[in-house]
């Protein structure tokens, strides 16, 4: 279990040398200045539950283990829970951006709303740069991730109902989007001048309406469950993953994370948007060139980049490193692992 108790960064009672309330900017330069982070959680003059938003919990509740009849599987469940300062008391509350497909697939009302508020330009746009966040009513208050997933794995992906159709009958359902709707929208978006930076095609699409939601970022470069184990300094060897703080999702999302902050010191506005959870921004490709989280060994790389089929327009900056190819590491014709040449 992990258990993440959030923080606002920005304490409303906190005022500066003139009276003034302090400033994001000036937030964000005692971020950089500071290297010791309890020093900046033991500065708050304000109560300290004044600066409690809520708590994040990631728990494993089943493990079955490899069997001749199934693959070993371990499920997590994750939750969030908001804190009232008034009452001071945590309540059950929605995860951010965490789709509700149960209950969306139950609903054709929702259905059509989700749908038609989704692939509206505007939204579209925020949708394609990770930055969108998509209305409570479409969410869910829970989601179960399952442990290990595959490159493809996606709680929202075709199996599921929420892209294609799987016909009628008995535990059948139409599909919310069809690559009929997906394919208009890029059109309709590209007629109105907006660029897309991710999605630029229906698998870019697909990949993004699972990794913005939690469990399917959690599914997707995580470790286990998880992405922030912590270190676990009584195991020996690397046989655990626990000896490492965080998921490579996590540190490749590190150089986006800085430029924010480094963007409010100065003042300026903050590009919040993101690459796909498997693969960063190239904006961090000088820095992150040769790893294992841009192109280096055990990156996630396009398998038809390799030759295998036609390159996807969503996923043709996903090569490796000179020296390394793209090879399939899991059941997926479209996403490998970057591994040394083969004769």
């Amino acid at each position: 279990m992990t258990f993440n108790l959030i923080i606002k960064a920005r304490d409303p009672h906190q005022t500066d040398g003139s009276g003034k309330p302090v400033s994001c900017a000036e937030v964000a330069r005692r971020w950089l200045d500071v290297s010791d982070w309890q020093e900046l959680i033991g500065s708050r003059t304000a109560p300290y539950d004044a600066m409690i938003d809520r708590i994040e919990t990631n728990i494993q509740i089943s493990i079955a283990p490899k069997s001749a009849l199934h693959d070993f599987r371990s499920d997590y469940l994750l939750k969030v829970f908001k804190y009232d300062p008034a009452t001071r008391t945590f309540a059950e509350s929605t995860l951010e951006n965490q789709i509700d497909r149960d209950r969306i697939l139950a609903d054709d009302a929702l259905r059509r709303d989700f749908k038609a508020w989704l692939l509206t330009p505007a939204n579209l746009r925020e949708f394609d740069r990770g930055t969108v966040l998509i209305p409570e009513k479409f969410s869910a208050k829970a989601a179960v991730a399952p442990t290990p997933a595959g490159l493809d794995a996606s709680t929202l992906q075709p199996e599921f109902g929420m892209m294609q159709g799987e016909g009628k009958g008995e535990g059948k359902s139409d599909p919310v989007f069809t690559d009929d709707d997906v394919i208009g929208a890029l059109k309709q978006a590209a007629a109105r001048g907006i660029t897309m930076e991710n999605i630029r095609s229906v698998a870019g699409f697909q990949r993004r309406l699972n990794d913005v939601t939690c469990s399917g970022c959690h599914q997707t470069r995580g470790i286990g469950g998880f992405h922030f184990p912590g270190v676990d300094w009584l195991t020996e060897g690397a046989s655990n993953a626990t000896i490492v703080p965080a998921s490579p999702h996590f540190f490749g999302d590190q150089l986006r994370r800085r430029d924010i902050l480094a963007a409010f010191a100065a003042g300026k506005h903050p590009d919040f948007s993101r690459g796909f959870a498997s693969r960063p921004q190239t904006r961090g490709s000088a820095e992150l060139a040769g790893t294992e989280y841009q192109d280096g060994w055990g990156a996630h790389c396009s398998l038809q980049n390799a030759g295998s089929g036609t390159a996807d327009k969503s996923f043709t900056s996903w090569t490796c490193a000179k020296g390394l190819t793209c090879q399939a590491a899991a059941a997926s014709s479209r996403i490998g692992m970057c591994f040394i040449k083969t004769r």
